[in-house]
């Protein structure tokens, strides 16, 4: 979205030396204040026992990441193994079907951890799409998809939803609006692709096949429906040069990642800390702008991993999914600001580019990005800080355009060029 530039080198490495002497200094009160706290009553429900290793408690305020590694970690690594294996022998097989292989395996697993009466959600949605998208009109296409994605976010819906799903586990939320919010920004994909289409119309089969691809299901990222067909189509499954070698090194690189957080977590409580205002407000003014920026990392640490785990399987099944956010240090212009590439990507293509055509009319500009956000918006769950958000993020990407047309006025384009 918007400007795209890139700072000289010698900047870059100056901006890195600053900030890296930044987070050493107002790291170390971090450090001192996690140490000091480490048995205070009001945290005692954020930090528990951690690794006897080191003979300090952990911080365990972060769920999703709990649960992801330790109470799942077995089931999750179970299901992807077998989609990896299953994917595995259907390449070597039979590689013109792997794709309803794919499908298959990805019901089965959805059908056993949410159930049948979640997966008749599902499917439901998606038929109710198909059948928009029969009609080839694309606004039609945008209004029937959104009205499904509000059905999930807005109350009394969502909850009416939800009330279908039995049973209870630690993230059964978290897998259902997942599960249900991605499927629709799949099956808008799906339609809208499908009204662009010159003759006839894709099959409800080949929306099921993309859909239900289990890497993808539960916490996208979004591929968008024409590039997963094409891959997803292709006979001829080839690898680049030194391709399996790079898996293998990401691979790696993320298990690391997962290693060096809990180990971090040992030593900086960085999501305890903040839940005690009292305290916060006993900690230097660096150890604040530490804590602040490092909640900021660990979120992008978070879906960096959790996104990089899944284009490394989505690679082994001949993907090319898309990439991991880039690290927010390195972001200085509003156009990247996103953690999930392909929603980013989702809505440049449907919304923001289909809008704002080539970026260079103000007024389109405007009322592309304010039609992204409130998208996003509704993707996001409406909501104050969501609100404020995306205000913010609209007014910044906008801004950088105004600047760039004042400067491209006559004089100061002359002075640039000499």
């Amino acid at each position: 979205m918007g400007v795209k530039a890139m700072l000289p080198s010698y900047e870059l490495g100056f901006y890195a030396l600053v900030v890296t002497c930044a987070v050493l200094y107002s790291g170390s009160g971090i450090f001192e204040a996690s140490r000091d706290s480490m048995n205070r009553k009001a945290f005692r429900d954020g930090i528990k026992p951690g690794w006897h290793y080191f003979g300090r408690k952990m911080d365990v305020a972060d769920f999703e990441w709990v649960m992801w590694f330790t109470s799942f970690r077995n089931i999750i690594i179970f299901a992807l193994s077998g989609h990896v294996l299953f994917g595995k022998i259907c390449s070597m097989t039979v590689p013109q079907h792997r794709a309803v292989m794919y499908m298959i395996y990805g019901v089965l697993a959805v059908l056993g951890s949410m159930g049948l009466l979640y997966l008749m959600i599902i499917l439901s949605h998606c038929l109710l799409l198909y059948s928009v998208a029969l009609a080839k009109q694309k606004w039609l296409c945008y209004v029937a998809g959104l009205c499904c994605l509000a059905s999930f976010k807005v109350e009394p819906f969502g909850s009416w939803q939800s009330g279908f799903v039995t049973g209870a586990f630690d993230l059964q939320d978290v897998l259902f609006y997942g599960g249900c919010t991605f499927t629709i920004m799949r099956c808008m994909s799906f339609a809208l692709e499908s009204s662009e289409k010159e003759e006839g119309i894709y099959s409800i089969f080949d929306l099921l096949k993309y859909n239900f691809y289990l890497p993808f299901f539960f916490f996208g990222p979004v591929m968008t429906f024409d590039q997963f067909h094409a891959q997803v189509s292709t006979r001829e499954l080839r690898r680049k040069d030194d391709e399996m070698k790079s898996i293998r090194v990401n691979a790696l690189l993320h298990v690391g990642a997962i290693v060096a957080v809990d180990i971090f977590f040992h030593f900086f409580y960085i999501l305890t800390l903040p839940s005690d205002l009292k305290f916060v407000n006993r900690l230097s003014d660096w150890s604040l702008a530490g804590l602040a920026y490092s909640n900021l990392v660990y979120d992008w640490v978070k879906a960096a991993v959790m996104f990089g785990v899944i284009n490394t399987i989505a690679r082994l099944d001949h993907l090319d999914p898309p990439q991991p956010p880039k690290c927010i240090t390195m972001l200085y212009i509003f156009a990247e600001t996103h953690f999930d590439r392909g929603i980013n990507d989702w809505l440049c293509k449907y919304v923001y580019d289909h809008i704002g055509e080539n970026h260079d009319n103000i007024l389109k500009e405007l009322v592309a990005s304010i039609t992204t956000f409130a998208i996003t918006t509704l993707w996001l769950g409406p909501c104050e800080v969501v609100y404020i958000w995306s205000l913010v993020n609209c007014f910044g990407l906008n801004f950088e355009l105004w600047v760039q047309k004042f400067f491209q006025l006559g004089p100061f384009a002359k002075l640039e060029v000499r």
